[in-house]
């Protein structure tokens, strides 16, 4: 169990911002009392959207989790952050008899996990010297268990949510909750671009999760119904050995 965290009147930065799940994300944290919200996307002119939405409590910022340099650049202007929310990702349709199977499991991690890694180094000193905060990773039901036609895209996934587990203990001294969040596919670009749109449930459901989870001081949310039935399986197994 977390320290039950509250947004109402906290500062947040979300990565991949301008669409999918991360758009629903800076949406439910504003609806919900959030201070300010800061949209990391590559691309500022892409949080614009948002901007015209929710008015002055986003602030677009530029970042890629590829590329170190916008990581840091970002932390140096974040500094007020109470919860950072890592949700940006890439997925791509590989399975490991590809020719492409390395160029494409290199540039996943890439960006799910030394992309995460990444953001949490950069952030994990801001989060502490405002009081501790949380820290949420967006991973996926593909974390505990592969899909074919996306092997790469899993064993990234399967990755970050290692990662996750050990940021939770790193960050434990210095007051820093972590949550790991793990949808099933939801209706959004990369859900059409693996072709599991079909029964698929709007991004709003894994956002308001975030809120509810965070609150409640949860360890873990399977936000849907196809995650919660992975969970109703994972959980006698999570419950002990991950979050105790």
């Amino acid at each position: 169990m977390n320290t039950p965290f509250d947004i109402t009147g906290k500062i947040a930065l979300v990565t991949g911002a301008n669409r999918g799940i991360g758009k629903a994300i800076v949406k439910s944290l504003v609806a919900h009392g959030a201070k300010k919200v800061y949209a990391a996307v590559r691309t500022l002119a892409s949080a614009q959207p948002l901007v015209e939405a929710l008015g002055d409590s986003v602030h677009p910022l530029e970042m890629d989790l590829s590329k170190p340099d916008t990581i840091a650049a970002a932390a140096t202007v974040a500094t007020d952050v109470d919860l950072v929310i890592n949700n940006a990702g890439v997925l791509t349709q590989t399975n490991a008899l590809s020719s492409k199977v390395f160029d494409n499991l290199a540039y996943e991690f890439d960006v799910n996990v030394f992309g995460l890694i990444r953001v949490a180094q950069a952030f994990a000193p801001i989060l502490k010297a405002n009081g501790g905060g949380a820290f949420a990773q967006i991973s996926s039901v593909a974390s505990i268990k592969s899909f074919p036609g996306i092997d790469t895209y899993s064993a990234s996934k399967a990755a970050s949510y290692s990662i996750t587990q050990g940021l939770r203990e790193s960050l434990k001294e210095q007051g820093t909750i972590v949550l790991s969040v793990h949808p099933g596919p939801i209706a959004t670009d990369m859900a059409a671009q693996a072709g599991m749109l079909e029964g698929t449930e709007p991004p709003a459901v894994v956002s308001e999760g975030i809120v509810a989870a965070l609150k409640a001081g949860d360890v873990h949310l399977f936000p849907d119904a196809l995650a919660q039935q992975f969970w109703d399986a994972y959980k006698g197994y999570a419950v002990p050995m991950v979050e105790g």
